[in-house]
């Protein structure tokens, strides 16, 4: 047992690590355009990058989808096979990015009339889009290539990956807006060399890991009928699941808006103690994600049990570590955030649910990681659906009565419907690994 807690600690740092490198990443856009001569340049990348994390966030399946079913294979020691899932979703990326960039304008005109920003605002913004599109296919596939390293077992090559495109990203940041003097643009360019740069990086890996693995790329297998309708229905299924969560966290902050802008602010404070928790978080649930779908591949209920138990475990500790800091440095973490002493008052009001929230959503990071391996995502897309539509419900009953505590309470509700959802489907999913170890993991 010593040995898989090891192995789960050697899979998940490199994650958290790679995941606490991005907010870094963000500060450095802020700060080169926040020197520039007008607020707006500043306000035009926000609403830029936002747009894009929200269009990029709804692909996120390429990740997962690769993840789990490469992951499988891996398990029953089939290389050829993990080699041709990286290649099929190498081509789905590839044609999605090429579809965003045809539809670029179409794209632009929703995204902007949705925003409602000021004309100079908007005017910078889609300078910024109008660069950072082109970059649409690059990183479509390091989502693909990240998820492959991950069901690999070499997660260190995601931390290098995301190191590159965060280092790359810093440094032609500073080229294009402080040494070209380019505005929004060049923040946007700087971003699309970036992401090449990572996916260069990325293949050159690939090329080592596949020679390294002795697995062999074949046409017939990348094009192989059964293959290709399975990826599709996996990545549909995800996608579905994804467009939900985007869609809760969305309505999470425009009844929040609706409230008061007083209230806005302090939620948006407070759901950056949830993207804290997930740092760690994420790190087991991937690793949950890779273990147990090599577990499935394996044909082995053991591997796949002691798999889900131990990332549960240190999963399940960190978020106890997390809610007990949250609990003793809330407030001076809110006062690192802000400087508006009514904001601050404001926030610590709902505190209590971001202190709950670390114990109570561990569970559904970590049972979709195991959902996500052993792509069972109809269960997955479906538990998501109603989990949705609790929150949403609850919240429409909520909050006339109880405003913003109503809105916390809802959202503490949709973690939790998540969890037990997955969690009534788990029983099923388990049973269906068989006992007989017939196959080994790579």
């Amino acid at each position: 047992m010593r040995i898989w807690h090891r192995r789960v600690w050697q899979l998940s740092l490199p994650i958290m690590l790679s995941n606490a490198s991005t907010p870094l990443l963000g500060m450095v856009d802020t700060a080169v355009v926040g020197h520039l001569d007008s607020a707006h340049y500043l306000g035009a990348v926000a609403v830029g990058s936002m747009i894009f994390s929200l269009l990029f966030w709804g692909f996120g399946f390429l990740r997962m989808g690769t993840t789990g079913m490469t992951a499988q294979s891996l398990g029953a020691g089939d290389y050829d096979e993990t080699v041709a899932h990286l290649a099929r979703a190498v081509l789905l990326a590839m044609g999605i990015g090429l579809l965003l960039i045809c539809l670029q304008i179409p794209l632009s005109r929703i995204a902007f009339t949705l925003t409602d920003s000021s004309e100079a605002v908007t005017t910078e913004a889609m300078r910024y889009f109008q660069a950072r599109i082109w970059g649409a296919p690059a990183t479509l596939l390091n989502y693909c290539l990240m998820g492959w390293f991950l069901a690999m077992n070499r997660t260190r090559y995601v931390l290098a990956l995301q190191l590159t495109l965060n280092g790359a990203n810093i440094l032609f940041d500073l080229i294009f807006v402080v040494g070209l003097s380019y505005t929004a643009d060049g923040v946007g360019y700087a971003s699309v060399i970036a992401e090449c740069v990572a996916a260069g990086i990325g293949l050159i890996l690939v090329r080592r890991l596949i020679q390294q693995q002795t697995g062999r790329l074949s046409r017939a297998a990348v094009l192989n009928t059964a293959a290709l309708k399975r990826l599709l229905a996996v990545n549909a299924d995800i996608m579905i699941r994804t467009l939900c969560l985007q869609v809760g966290f969305l309505w999470f902050t425009a009844q929040g808006s609706q409230i008061s802008d007083l209230t806005l602010a302090a939620n948006a404070i407070l759901l950056q103690f949830q993207t804290f928790t997930s740092f760690a978080l994420d790190g087991f649930a991937y690793t949950a994600e890779s273990l147990t779908g090599q577990a499935k591949g394996a044909r082995s209920r053991r591997q796949f049990d002691i798999a889900v138990i131990v990332s549960s475990l240190w999963a399940g500790i960190f978020s106890l570590i997390f809610a007990l800091s949250y609990l003793a440095f809330g407030p001076a973490i809110i006062g690192l955030l802000t400087d508006l002493q009514h904001v601050r008052d404001h926030a610590a009001l709902y505190l209590p649910y971001v202190i709950l929230l670390p114990i109570i959503s561990v569970a559904s990071f970590q049972l979709d990681g195991v959902f996500i391996g052993a792509t069972e995502t109809r269960a997955l897309r479906n538990a998501m659906v109603v989990s949705l539509a609790a929150f949403l419900a609850c919240g429409y009953l909520l909050m006339p009565v109880m405003g913003n505590h109503g809105l916390w309470i809802s959202f503490t509700l949709f973690m939790a419907m998540r969890a037990i959802t997955l969690g009534i489907a788990y029983p099923r999913l388990r049973l269906s690994i068989p006992t007989t170890e017939s196959g080994q993991s790579g």
